[in-house]
């Protein structure tokens, strides 16, 4: 029986902030993040290899962004993790590009649970 890997998941997550209040968002009720889907930013482009991590009170990780013409833009994002419905939300995404110096924020957020990824731009 592996227990560690499970109480050192435990560990982390009781070593987030807790989620603000929010309302009454049912995240589980959020889509499944699928490989590729489509940018919050609109104008047809997708965003690929989107795999968030939690690691130190965030959530990491590299994407691509490719435009409808094959445009690539390699970028990497951190969020806020916070405890929220027995999972993670990541929340307050700040964005970087690895090819340049543009960056931003989005208004996407994961929310992490029982090892299904689901995301919402609302």
């Amino acid at each position: 029986m592996r227990i560690a890997p499970t109480l050192a998941v435990l560990a982390a997550l009781s070593s987030l902030p807790s989620a603000p209040s929010l309302g009454q968002v049912a995240y589980e009720s959020w889509p499944v993040l699928t490989d590729p889907f489509a940018s919050t930013g609109g104008g047809g482009i997708m965003i690929h290899d989107y795999d968030p991590v939690v690691a130190g009170g965030q959530c990491t990780t590299n994407f691509r962004a490719i435009e409808p013409n094959g445009t690539v833009y390699r970028n990497a994002i951190v969020f806020d993790a916070v405890e929220a419905q027995g999972g993670v939300l990541c929340t307050n995404g700040r964005w970087r590009s690895l090819d340049s110096d543009a960056t931003g924020t989005t208004p996407f957020r994961v929310f992490l649970k029982n090892g299904v990824k689901r995301g919402s731009g609302e």
